[in-house]
């Protein structure tokens, strides 16, 4: 009995001992352009991994780079991660992709991986000015920094984990690093390179491989899925769709205020705005105030199309505080930590760009070239047809009115006037009698009548 008694214990000591060993590791791969989809899943799979208490997280790589906002935004999630994080280069960790991987404590690369290339370009692969550029540096050099400084074992020397100068030379082809890049290159480490510069802890061929290079050997293994809120946010946050919503809420206003009550001009411009705030707000990426201001906006428009027409303040007031609400959904959904000012400038440009798409939209829709059916509801259609009885008035003899000339006739009221060498019938204005040959002055066109005095 007491032999089974020590059995027991040792079969709980042993099963105590590996659920205490065993780890837990969160893998986000990462494996398409850097965007808004791609921070949306960094975020959501951040807050995953919190609430496991993951003790790893595991960034898979495989990327040619994407947008410095939201690549700028994925390393500071991944600086302020509570746990460890670790990023696997696949194959590429190019320009936003470098950055990604820099942010992680340790970094594997498989054989035939690269990192760098982080200059800031173009869609057309062109260097961008140097403002863009030397803000891109400042990052690299930040997020190398942050993995602080060590004792060289060698000669007692104090040392950068990750050497912010080479981090920099990732983005800047004028650094010089002796041994290394000269003056001509933008750096790009190879995995032996990479290694040897202290920008990798070792080569790897697998995820589970980088597990056992750590020690690690009871672990669960989590990845992330991104379910169809993620897939919504992430495609209705990009920024070609938010210009084109903006689009038609700016095109379907303007229909409304040309057309009052017409009605899918309306909501057009209000499913555009559900579009536009809704997946942010859902997720908490943009603040309730951003809503609050846009509703505040489309009630002063409305209160200018059917209430008080035509005063133009109320309309410039509410097209103001939906200007702001727009630019400020896509600032606004950066958390405090990642916004910078040139996310605000993006912001404005996508809006801008919004902007000037529904202009474009308007031009093409009220053009001859434009669909028959918007003409037909923001054109007039009725006629003033003769013979459902409107009657047209010739009034070209009004601008005879002040012209002075002479009676052809005794007007008795009424009479012949001469004007200029012309004769026209006339009627004497106070109902007198007016000789013939007398001076007369036109005073009134009314009715298709001139009315006349006399010229004293």
């Amino acid at each position: 009995m007491k032999r089974f008694s020590l059995f027991i214990l040792l079969i709980i000591a042993i099963a105590l001992n590996t659920i205490a060993t065993e780890k837990s590791i969160y893998v986000l791969h990462i494996d398409d352009e850097i965007g808004s989809m791609t921070w949306q899943h960094t975020r959501h799979a951040c807050e995953e991994a919190k609430a496991i208490n993951a003790n790893i997280l595991l960034v898979h790589l495989n990327t040619y780079g994407g947008t410095l906002q939201h690549a700028d935004s994925i390393r500071t999630a991944l600086l302020n991660y509570p746990g460890t994080t670790i990023a696997f280069i696949d194959n590429n960790a190019a320009s936003a992709g470098a950055l990604i991987a820099l942010a992680c404590d340790s970094i594997y690369m498989k054989k035939g991986a690269s990192i760098g290339a982080a200059t800031v370009v173009n869609e057309k692969a062109e260097a961008l000015p140097d403002k863009y550029q030397s803000y891109m540096r400042s990052i690299m050099r930040a997020t190398a920094e942050s993995h602080g400084k060590y004792i060289s074992p060698i000669d007692s020397t104090e040392k950068w984990h990750r050497n912010p100068l080479i981090a920099e030379a990732m983005v800047d082809s004028r650094i010089i690093i002796p041994g290394l890049i000269d003056s001509t290159k933008v750096l790009t480490f190879t995995t032996s390179e990479a290694i040897k510069w202290g920008f990798c802890e070792g080569e790897a061929t697998s995820i589970e491989d980088i597990l056992h290079k750590n020690h690690i050997t009871k672990y669960t293994l989590t990845s992330f899925e991104p379910d169809f809120t993620d897939w919504l946010i992430g495609f209705f946050s990009s920024p070609a769709v938010q210009a084109i919503l903006i689009m038609f809420i700016v095109g379907g206003i303007y229909f409304e205020l040309q057309s009052p009550g017409l009605g899918f001009p309306t909501v057009a411009a209000i499913i555009s705005a559900v579009l536009y705030f809704l997946p942010l707000y859902i997720t908490g990426l943009a603040s309730s105030w951003i809503i609050v201001l846009f509703i505040i906006g489309l009630l002063f428009l409305l209160v200018e199309i059917f209430i008080i027409p035509g005063t133009g303040i109320t309309g410039i007031i509410g097209g103001i505080a939906m200007l702001i609400s727009l630019i400020g959904g896509i600032a606004d959904s950066f958390t405090a930590d990642s916004f910078t000012f040139s996310i605000l400038i993006d912001a404005i440009i996508i809006v801008g760009v919004g902007i000037i798409l529904g202009i474009i939209l308007i031009l093409y829709l009220t053009s001859k070239y434009g669909p028959k059916f918007i003409s037909k509801h923001s054109e007039l259609q009725l006629s003033q047809r003769v013979e459902d009885g409107y009657i047209g008035v010739d009034t070209t003899l009004s601008k005879y009115i002040e012209t002075t000339g002479v009676a052809k006739t005794d007007m008795r009221p009424g009479g012949k006037v001469e004007i200029n060498g012309e004769i026209f019938d006339a009627v004497v204005l106070n109902g007198n009698f007016i000789e013939e040959g007398t001076p007369i002055i036109v005073k009134k066109f009314e009715n298709s009548q001139l009315y006349v005095i006399k010229n004293d």
